[in-house]
C-alpha cells in the first residue's frame, strides 16, 4: 500500500465509510510585491493543511480575518492552485487528484462541487435577470431543453421558498437574505455532493441569517450534501458544523468534534476565540480572554508557534519549535500545542 492510499485509509471512519474529500498535505503560498525581483517575499497562506470531509456532514473553518479560511475553500475548487499537496475526489471509491486534472475532468469536477460566496450583491449580475443567471450555467452542463431547465429553475427556487415567478426580476428588486438564498439556488441546479459556502451569511442581518442557515440544513438533509462552512462567527458554526476547525496564520491548531470544541477547547487561541461570544443570559457572565499583541505579518511569521508571541501560557519550546499535531482527550480531537505535548512537557 502507498503512502497516499495509508493516509486515505487512516482518514475513513470507524465504520468504514470514506471521506468524499480527502486534502493531503495542502500548501498555497503567493509572492508578495515587496523585495526584490529575484527574490520577492512570499506568504504562505495555507500551511500543511490535512483534512478529510465525510459524506453528508458539514465541517466548519474558523478563525481571525487572514487565517488562510477562504484561501483553503477557493483551494478546494481550484480557483486558487495550491503550490504543494493533494487534493483528492472520491469517485465512487477511487480517488483521483484534482490538482491534475485536464480542462474537461475540472469541468465535470465543478459540477459535483460548488461554491456559495460572501457578498450576494456581487455574486449576480446586476444587469441580467435572475432567469438569465440560472439558465447559464444549465446550458454550460448540457441542459438543451428550454423545458427541462425550467423545471429545473423552478424546483431549485422552491426549495429556497422563492416563487418561481421572480425569476423575471432583477437581483436589485430582492433584499439581500433572498439573494442569498438565489446564490445557493443556483449552486444547487448542477445537483452537487458537496458545497464550499465561504463566510455565507455575514453580510445579513441577524434575523436573516438564521433564515439561511435553518434553510441550509434542510437541504442539506433533503439532498445528502456535503459543506465545508467557513465563518468567522463562531456561534452560526456550532449551529451548523459537525467537526470544526480552528485556523491561525494558515495552519490548523485545532481540530474536533462540534460539541466537544465547545465543552473543552484546549488551544489557547481557541479558548480565547470562544470566551468572545456573547453569553444570551444577563445573569451570567464569564471570564473573556483578552489576547493581547497584534496578528504577526504572514510574511515575517514569528518561528516557533505562531501564536507564541499573543499566548498567555506560552513556555520556551513554543518560541523555537512549530508544534506538531496530538490527539488529546475525546476521540478524534487534536490540537498543535506544547501544552498537549508529552515531549515537550518533559522538556
Amino acid at each position: 500500500m502507498s503512502e497516499l492510499e495509508t493516509n486515505v485509509a487512516n482518514a475513513s471512519a470507524a465504520d468504514g465509510q470514506m471521506p468524499i474529500i480527502f486534502l493531503d498535505d495542502i500548501r498555497v503560498t503567493f509572492k508578495t510585491r515587496t523585495g526584490s525581483i529575484l527574490h520577492p517575499n512570499k506568504v504562505q497562506a495555507v500551511r500543511g493543511l490535512t483534512l478529510k470531509l465525510m459524506p453528508g456532514q458539514t465541517l466548519g473553518i474558523v478563525g481571525e480575518s487572514g487565517c488562510g479560511k477562504s484561501t483553503f475553500g477557493k483551494t478546494i475548487m481550484m480557483l486558487e492552485k495550491p503550490t504543494g499537496g493533494k487534493v483528492l475526489f472520491n469517485y465512487g471509491g477511487e480517488f483521483k487528484d484534482v490538482t491534475k486534472f485536464n480542462k474537461e475532468e475540472m469541468f465535470q469536477f465543478r459540477r459535483k462541487v460548488q461554491m456559495v460566496f460572501q457578498d450576494p450583491y456581487s455574486a449576480l449580475n446586476p444587469q441580467k435577470k435572475i432567469y438569465t443567471s440560472f439558465e447559464e450555467p444549465l446550458k454550460v452542463h448540457g441542459v438543451k431543453s428550454e423545458a427541462d431547465r425550467e423545471a429545473v429553475m423552478q424546483k431549485v427556487l422552491k426549495m429556497v421558498n422563492i416563487q418561481p415567478d421572480y425569476l423575471m426580476r432583477y437581483p436589485h428588486e430582492f433584499s439581500g437574505g433572498q439573494r442569498q438564498r438565489l446564490c445557493i439556488a443556483r449552486a444547487l441546479e448542477v445537483m452537487p455532493e458537496v458545497l464550499v459556502c465561504d463566510e455565507p451569511v455575514s453580510a445579513l442581518d441577524v434575523s436573516i441569517q438564521a433564515q439561511v442557515l435553518n434553510l441550509m440544513k434542510d437541504i442539506q438533509k433533503e439532498m445528502n450534501l456535503t459543506y465545508l462552512f467557513i465563518a468567522h462567527d463562531l456561534s452560526v458554526v456550532q449551529y451548523m458544523s459537525d467537526r470544526i476547525v480552528v485556523m491561525y496564520l494558515g495552519k490548523i491548531v485545532e481540530i474536533a468534534d462540534s460539541r466537544a470544541l465547545y465543552d473543552e477547547p484546549l488551544h489557547p487561541y481557541t479558548q480565547a476565540l470562544l470566551s468572545a461570544i456573547p453569553v444570551p443570559d444577563i445573569h451570567k457572565t464569564k471570564k473573556r480572554q483578552v489576547l493581547e499583541g497584534e496578528v504577526p505579518s504572514p510574511i515575517h511569521k514569528p518561528s516557533g508557534c505562531a501564536f507564541h508571541n499573543r499566548c498567555p501560557k506560552c513556555m520556551e519550546i513554543c518560541k523555537t519549535v512549530d508544534p506538531a499535531m496530538v490527539h488529546h482527550g475525546a476521540e478524534g480531537h487534536m490540537v498543535a500545542c506544547h501544552l498537549y505535548d508529552k515531549e515537550a512537557a518533559k522538556a
